[in-house]
């Protein structure tokens, strides 16, 4: 096309000027710097709808602000909080009380790399050690949004549960045995009722609280001279 050929696409007041650029920088008469949305409004953009146009820009994964917690996702957090809280204060208390035990009837240290001793307060100390660091992981996990320490939780509630299945079960399925069992520890108890302690404790709280006395009646108590 020669240069005094106009284009019949293009208007004839528009034919000999020179076309608008979106990148071109900007004149140095202009005072005021004017805004993007602007200049899109000016040019016509139609590249977008007109609705989101002037949408706010949103942070991209992983540079833009975390997602605030929706209520009920923080009031689920507090609560498993707050509750593996109170569970560890009860689980470190039970450890303080069965060291404290273990301390004072001279069970720790009296045998080192022996076998642990047959205590009830051992059972305790372990009990309280283990419920502790599983409440403990939950507690934490919750506050800090720690998935690893969450897992951890949620696989020793899981352990718990599997446990307290397979008693249950054994139970029923042995009923018969472990009731003749316990009648005859009933009895070994009331035989040796005044050589230990802590088992003259533990007798005499089931026979208080099981408003009973003895394994099948009070003559049980002959056995004890």
């Amino acid at each position: 096309m020669e240069e005094g050929e106009r284009s019949p696409l293009l208007p004839q007041e528009t034919a000999g000027q020179k076309p608008l650029s979106v990148h071109s920088p900007p004149t140095a008469g202009c005072l005021d710097p004017v805004p993007w949305e602007d200049q899109a409004d000016a040019w016509g953009c139609s590249c977008c709808p007109p609705e989101t146009k002037r949408q706010p820009l949103r942070g991209t994964p992983g540079k833009g602000p975390a997602p605030s917690l929706s209520i009920g996702s923080s009031c689920v957090k507090y609560l498993i909080f707050f509750s593996n809280f109170l569970f560890s204060l009860l689980g470190l208390l039970a450890l303080a009380i069965g060291l404290w035990g273990l301390a004072v009837k001279g069970s720790l240290g009296s045998d080192l790399g022996g076998p642990l001793p047959a205590d009830p307060m051992l059972g305790l100390a372990l009990g309280g050690l283990v419920v502790s660091a599983v409440s403990l992981a939950g507690c934490l996990g919750a506050l800090c949004e720690n998935t690893c320490l969450l897992h951890g939780f949620s696989g020793g509630i899981l352990a718990f549960l599997v446990l307290e299945a397979l008693a249950g079960a054994l139970v029923v399925a042995l009923w018969g045995p472990l009731q003749d069992s316990l009648e005859h520890t009933l009895h070994v108890a009331i035989a040796h009722y005044q050589d230990d302690a802590d088992l003259r404790f533990l007798l005499d709280q089931v026979q208080l609280g099981l408003k009973c006395c003895g394994a099948a009646s009070y003559q049980d108590w002959q056995q004890n001279l």
